[in-house]
């Protein structure tokens, strides 16, 4: 069987699937790199190896001589890198090339396989080949579809075309492949018989799947999702009937390697998918809700179904097709069983634990470890390789061990499942680590203060929603045992924490728990402990009735009698912590500090816009919490869009189309509100839970500066911590300049170091620090550098959340300011000497100034808020030699 080495049909699956780790290693930097990740996989990896398998498949089904597919394996795999290209460049020609470039070589194919079917003798197993050329014939629809998402629709078809640019490509393109493959190929691989009726269901599943697939396309394009869901029963019900044939030969003979095992749990994922999928279309809604709650079904998809089927395709058709003979063979497929029901654990249970609710760094550490185990797979199929040849090199060495008994090797197996289970029970560890909150062991003190306890039990239901708990107020007899039911009916986190330490934990939406307090006493105070949501007025009361409620405080253990109003821990996760001990104080700031030498400021410059038509700007922006030095010595815990604070530039032009993937990879709800959009804000910039993504889509209609922040109560509380940015949407008549820079002020209210947020400062609008681009004096230490002459304009947005600026700049002079849209002095005004000293800008207002500098020198820019000048709103414009 051994085929020869080509190069264009042996390497590119391997190239794609490289790139796939490294990809996503390096996401933060990549623009939507999940789409990426998935095309790298789908477009990449399986489509080439569709086109490369059941071209040999046909050929040995049909009996007929090998045909070459140089020519259009190169066409195919440059076809999907132009697709790529475009699209993560925004360049839509580029992706229309390599989108028909990758219908074009499938088109090409399939004709092949026609061609070959007429010509060949009846065989057998002939309808798998009419399975390939189905699914040819299905890719080319599916790939025009995409081209128009590229080129970007309006709501609300942008969500319906894609819902069928995912089901032609997922279900027809590779679903009808499988399901043709896999009839063949599972007992192949098990070393059985094919099941009964395996050829007759074959036959009768084509015409379900093709109509199923038909019905779901024109479901979600028509917006009608439980048509779609009608037929995307359909579809799993042809299936189910291809798959049972599968199941009487697993029965037969059960797996009994990686690649079995990997094949065989891809096939489960894919049918657990589809019902899930299935469910979703049922339950409708509009396009952007139902896309939404698709999305989740998304890494299961690609890791559970479409990886593991292809990696375990290649684990037995690689030694079989380098050959080489029995010895050959068995060293390379030895190779690649290395580790197999260590590997296989690990990527199944890593996947079920990111289906539970866990916490985000539980789900991102189980997520590594299912990459780096499907990972594993790319070295095992260089030594492999290397083993097959050192095999046939040795002719006449040692041969190979056969493999161990049977009991001996399910030992082994088991052995090896229980060490990947261990790895993923690790990973489950280390994300509780790196965030506690997901546990609750701290101690409680007790709330009886000496009362005799009564036996019985009060049970309340207390509901989380908007800012408040329903009910905020608890009676409760002395001496009754108090047991709390917490249940989060809003779509943001909340928890419940009393005085005593005893709480909830963090809870997403529809999330219930728990509250034992134990006997009770006296009365409680309680609260939402995530960070500004005390201060809206998410408390609540226990008051104890009866006759022990008069002499309540009379112990000295009780703390109802004292203010705990100047003790707001709403900023700090009580999950496992003494609430008695001492929360730290806040950072200390101090203005004339000096960072660390090498210190480097954010680079401020704008970059110009190239080009002139109307662009698309995809990107994926993540919600993470990261600790930032934000003032010499002073480091806060933020809220950050992609890592840093303020969030990403973007920058486009009238007429540009933004899409935005909004990922919360925090702990507790965040969202995001483009003022630069005009839209119905109710489900773009609703609050997202950990874990949950969602899309904004808008076309920039109106010139500005515009902010983007996070929307989530307390809104000033999520802002000061870090959650803004500014779009920047140029004017037509926009002139060139020498350098373009840009400023957004903030305000910093310093919790305790390396803390978040202080929310009470934030309520009471006393801000440590007002800044430039996140970091208190920045360019006083690495200032912005211009020559002197040079044309400069300084975007500036106040971010707030509270404070006015007034942008001025010591020994300049502005000859443009615009503000809000529209020019307040443009070129000195009419008289061409009028001048303007300071851009005043209310919080979320924006503006540019222009001025020429004349001579060297060190020129200080201030808000002319000479409080917030003083306490970080500074820095210094370095002007060298003239040009």
């Amino acid at each position: 069987m051994s085929r020869g080495f080509s190069p264009w049909r042996d390497l590119p699956a391997l190239l794609w699937l490289l790139a796939i780790p490294v990809v996503a290693f390096a996401h933060p930097v990549i623009p939507e790199p999940r789409w990426l990740l998935l095309h790298l996989l789908l477009l990449g990896a399986v489509t080439h190896s569709i086109v490369v398998w059941s071209q040999h498949f046909t050929d040995t089904l049909l009996h007929v001589p090998s045909a070459r597919q140089s020519r259009l394996l190169v066409l195919l795999n440059l076809g999907a890198l132009a697709v790529m290209v475009g699209t993560q460049a925004a360049h839509w020609p580029i992706t229309l090339v390599g989108a028909s470039a990758v219908a074009g070589a499938v088109v090409w194919h399939a004709g092949r396989l026609v061609r070959q079917l007429r010509r060949a003798l009846p065989a057998r197993f002939a309808g798998v080949v009419r399975y390939y050329v189905a699914a040819a014939a299905l890719l080319p629809v599916g790939a025009t579809l995409g081209v128009l998402l590229a080129r970007g629709l309006a709501d609300p078809w942008h969500g319906r075309v894609l819902l069928a640019h995912v089901a032609v490509n997922l279900l027809g393109w590779v679903g009808l492949t499988v399901t043709g493959t896999v009839v063949t190929l599972w007992p192949t691989m098990l070393r059985t018989r094919l099941g009964t009726g395996s050829d007759a269901a074959l036959r009768r599943a084509l015409p379900v799947l093709l109509v199923g697939v038909a019905v779901v396309v024109v479901g979600c394009l028509l917006g009608r999702w439980q048509l779609a869901a009608v037929g995307l029963a359909g579809y799993v019900a042809g299936a189910v009937l291809v798959g049972l044939p599968l199941l009487e030969a697993a029965r037969r003979k059960p797996p009994a390697s990686h690649p079995t095992w990997s094949l065989g749990a891809g096939l489960l994922w894919l049918l657990g998918c589809l019902v899930a999928w299935t469910a979703i279309l049922a339950l409708g809604g509009d396009a952007d809700l139902v896309h939404e709650r698709f999305t989740a079904l998304v890494p299961y998809l690609a890791a559970g179904f479409v990886a593991q089927v292809l990696l375990g395709a290649l684990g037995h058709l690689v030694p079989m097709a380098l050959g080489g003979g029995g010895q050959a063979v068995r060293a390379a497929g030895a190779v690649l069983d290395r580790g197999g029901a260590f590997r296989i654990a690990a990527v199944n249970l890593g996947l079920v634990v990111c289906l539970l609710p866990a916490p985000s760094a539980v789900r991102v550490a189980c997520s590594l470890v299912v990459l780096l185990a499907l990972a594993a797979e790319l070295p095992l199929l260089v030594l492999a390789i290397r083993a097959s040849h050192r095999a046939r090199r040795d002719g006449d060495g040692p041969p190979v061990p056969e493999p161990a008994e049977a009991p001996m090797r399910r030992r082994r197996a088991l052995g090896s499942a229980v060490a990947g289970t261990a790895v993923v029970v690790l990973a489950v560890a280390a994300g509780v680590a790196v965030d506690p909150v997901a546990l609750s062991t701290g101690r409680v003190a007790s709330a009886a203060n000496g009362v005799v306890p009564t036996g019985h039990t009060t049970t309340v239901r207390v509901e989380a929603a908007d800012m408040r708990f329903t009910p905020d107020e608890i009676e409760v007899p002395a001496g009754d045992r108090l047991v709390i039911e917490v249940v989060n009916t809003d779509t943001d986190v909340h928890d419940l924490v009393l005085e005593t330490g005893a709480d909830s934990g963090r809870l997403a939406g529809g999330e219930t728990a728990r509250v034992d307090v134990g006997v009770v006493g006296r009365d409680l105070d309680g609260w939402c402990s995530v960070v500004g949501h005390r201060q809206m007025g998410m408390t609540l009361t226990v008051r104890v009735t009866g006759a022990a409620a008069d002499r309540a405080g009379s112990s000295g253990d009780d703390m109802s009698g004292h203010d705990m109003s100047g003790h707001d821990m709403s900023g700090h996760d009580m999950s496992g912590h003494d609430m008695s001990g001492d929360q730290g104080d806040d950072a200390a700031y101090d203005p004339m500090a000096e960072p660390e030498p090498g210190f480097r400021a954010r680079d401020p410059e704008l970059p110009p816009l190239h080009g002139t038509r109307p662009q698309t700007h995809r990107l994926t922006l993540t919600v993470s919490e990261v600790e930032r030095e934000v003032a010499p010595g002073v480091t806060q815990r933020l809220w950050t869009y992609d890592g840093s604070a303020p969030g990403p530039v973007l920058h486009g032009r009238v007429g540009d189309r933004f899409v935005v993937t909004l990922v919360n990879d925090g702990t507790i709800g965040h969202s995001i509100d483009f003022h630069a959009g005009a839209l119905a804000p109710d489900r773009p910039m609703r609050t997202i839970a950990p874990g949950e993504s969602l899309t904004y889509r808008f076309t920039a209609e109106r010139a500005g500066i515009w902010m983007y922040h996070c929307s989530t109560m307390p809104m000033s509380v999520h802002i000061a911590n870090g959650m803004y940015g500014a779009v920047v949407i140029e004017p037509r008549d926009l002139g060139p300049v020498d350098r373009s820079f840009l400023l957004v002020q903030g305000e910093n209210y310093y919790g305790p170091q390396g803390g978040t947020v202080d929310a009470d400062k934030v309520l009471a609008e006393e801000p440590d620090a007002v800044v430039f681009n996140g970091y208190a004096n920045q360019y006083d230490h690495d200032p912005l550098r211009v020559a002197a002459g040079d044309r400069v304009r300084i975007w500036v947005l106040d971010a707030g959340p509270n404070r006015a600026t007034s942008f001025h700049v010591v020994g300049g002079q502005f000859s443009t300011t615009w503000a809000e849209g529209a020019y307040l002095l443009r070129d000195g005004g009419p008289t061409g000497v009028g001048g303007a000293q300071a851009l005043a800008l209310a919080p979320a207002q924006g503006g540019f100034v222009e001025l020429e500098l004349p001579e060297p020198g060190h020129y200080p820019f201030v808000s002319h808020v000479m409080v917030d000048a003083e306490r970080g709103a500074h820095g210094i414009i370095e002007v060298t030699g003239e040009r």
